[in-house]
């Protein structure tokens, strides 16, 4: 019944609201199904009712941080409308329908001749037969990936420049996950649709992949002190687990921060040796000044200041070598190792205001942020 119902919301939208839009800029031929399209900006709507009807009031009943003031947030809130109902479903069926095309479309008819060579079915044909375990094998191939190039984004310095905008955020919230640069989420969008494209995925299959990896991003990054349990923890990535992630800097342990990656699984953070639990909540931001800047910026100035800082590094040596970096006054990435963590100067960020903090009579630890050097 609700499959039905799903299919005749999609093709009535198609039919009423993507194709005339089509028609009238003379991209029919271009952008593929507008059935994919029309299923593609449905599912964004419905992520944004998930966030807003759901994930942002939870904020209000458990807040991990209480906030006099919420201005922060609003420019997320605004990049996240833009991303979800208008940059993604461009981007989705404007570049990556074509390429799809091209490399002979998903695996959807009943021979593998067009398919990916590598798609699971075809080395797996009775997958077919069995769509929600092959949604969850599309899925755990999805998140592995997104798991090391998500390592990949802190470890390579001008993919850091870029991927930091996503971390300057003092205020992290249901909204902050579509925080990113235009330039870092092309990157991202790239290599997970050619992942999709060589596991054989459909489009629809696609959109719903993304929808589930963003709707477990949005609740990861709202503003809530929620955990599953010992057990679903070292399973599933909590609010909790990936707060630890955004965390400033801390001196006395400075490769504390440099842990639980994972998109949706927290498994492989527990494979691999980067899960970090049991520590307290902390204040999330970035401690580099030339990155924390971006809070004092709109969305233009957001993709500026990430630019700047992506120039400054792709085209030095510096910018290739993998290590944690800061920002100096030209851009120049400096290896954290050899900065002062302790010389803070004018560059100081109090611990954040923690309710189960204060229910427990206990204060959180002093986090404190690093000054950039000057020089190397």
């Amino acid at each position: 019944m609700m499959s039905e119902l799903w299919s005749h919301l999609v093709s009535w939208f198609a039919a009423h609201g993507v194709l005339p839009v089509l028609q009238f800029l003379h991209l029919e031929g271009l952008a593929g199904d507008p059935r994919d399209i029309s299923a593609s900006l449905l599912i964004a709507t419905f992520q944004l009712c998930v966030i807003g009807l759901i994930f942002r009031p939870l904020e209000s009943l458990v807040p991990a941080e209480k906030w006099e003031d919420r201005k922060l947030t609003k420019v997320d809130f605004q990049y996240t409308l833009m991303m979800l109902v208008g940059i993604f479903p461009i981007f989705s069926f404007l570049v990556l329908t074509p390429v799809a095309n091209y490399f002979g479309g998903p695996d959807t008819g009943p021979s593998d001749a067009s398919a990916s060579p590598l798609a699971i079915t075809h080395w797996v044909p009775w997958l077919k037969l069995h769509p929600w375990l092959l949604f969850g094998c599309y899925y755990l191939v999805y998140d592995f990936v997104y798991y090391w190039m998500h390592r990949l984004q802190h470890a390579l310095p001008w993919w850091w420049a870029l991927h930091s905008m996503h971390h300057s955020t003092r205020q992290m919230s249901c909204w902050t996950n579509d925080r990113g640069s235009l330039i870092d989420g092309f990157l991202q969008s790239m290599i997970l649709a050619v992942v999709g494209i060589v596991m054989g995925v459909e489009p629809e299959q696609f959109a719903w992949l993304v929808l589930v990896g963003e709707l477990v991003q949005n609740f990861s990054h709202a503003n809530v002190r929620i955990d599953f349990g010992p057990v679903l923890d070292r399973v599933f990535v909590a609010p909790k687990f990936h707060r630890l992630h955004h965390m400033l800097v801390d001196p006395t342990r400075p490769n504390l921060h440099n842990c639980n990656f994972g998109q949706v699984f927290s498994i492989w953070d527990v494979l691999f040796g980067t899960s970090l639990y049991g520590e307290p909540l902390r204040p999330t931001g970035v401690g580099d000044p030339m990155v924390d800047d971006d809070n004092n910026q709109n969305l233009i100035g957001l993709h500026w200041n990430a630019f700047k800082r992506f120039w400054g590094a792709v085209r030095r040596p510096a910018g290739w070598k993998f290590g944690e970096v800061a920002f100096g006054p030209n851009y120049e990435p400096i290896p954290v190792d050899q900065l002062d963590l302790h010389a803070l100067g004018h560059h100081v960020m109090q611990p954040a205001h923690h309710p189960q903090d204060e229910s427990a009579g206990t204060n959180p630890p002093a986090v404190v942020a690093a000054e950039t050097a000057s020089t190397a």
